[in-house]
This record gives structure tokens, C-alpha cells and sequence, in this order.
């Protein structure tokens, strides 16, 4: 089965392999990109195209990562109030139960 698997994945990542340098050969013309203030150097198309690709996911595995963060403390934070909260519930429970009636 470990075998299958790995088969599988090479396999998969040949055919990406494939589609990419089939991509980057499609699309050789050389473009010039204007960015309203500058003015990127002349490079072919499929380089811009697969930088941006590659930018995008870049940035959206840091925004990702913030947000992942973010929610890690709050559940951390949430996790130890409601370990104070059963602790002085706890507390009041064995309070109720030792005071004479």
C-alpha cells in the first residue's frame, strides 16, 4: 500500500513537472510589466505569470499563519478561563456541601 502511494505521488508530481515545462515553453514572449510608479525589466511571460503564482501562495501561507496564531491564543486563553471557571465552580460545589444547614 506504501508502495501505491508513493507510485502515486511521483507520478502526480511528474505530470505537474510536465504541465509546467509544458506551460513556460508556450509562453515565451518576452513583456515588460508597468506598475503605475515603475517599470519591471522585460522577462517572458511565463516567468511573470508563474512569480505571481508563486507570490500569491507565499502570501497566503504568511496571512494564514497570522491567522492561525491568532486563533491559537485566543483558544489558549479561552482553555485556561474555562479551567479557572470549573475550578471556583468546583470550589463552590465542596463549599455548599461542608457549611452546616
Amino acid at each position: 500500500m506504501r508502495f501505491l502511494k508513493r507510485l502515486i505521488v511521483v507520478l502526480l508530481a511528474l505530470c505537474v513537472l510536465l504541465v509546467g515545462i509544458l506551460f513556460t515553453l508556450h509562453n515565451m514572449t518576452p513583456v515588460t510589466i508597468d506598475l503605475i510608479f515603475i517599470t519591471l525589466p522585460e522577462a517572458s511571460l511565463s516567468l511573470w505569470l508563474l512569480g505571481a503564482f508563486a507570490l500569491g501562495g507565499f502570501v497566503g501561507v504568511i496571512l494564514s499563519s497570522v491567522m492561525l496564531m491568532s486563533l491559537k491564543t485566543r483558544l489558549y486563553y479561552l482553555n485556561k478561563k474555562v479551567t479557572t471557571t470549573r475550578q471556583e465552580l468546583n470550589k463552590l460545589r465542596t463549599t455548599g456541601l461542608k457549611e452546616p444547614v
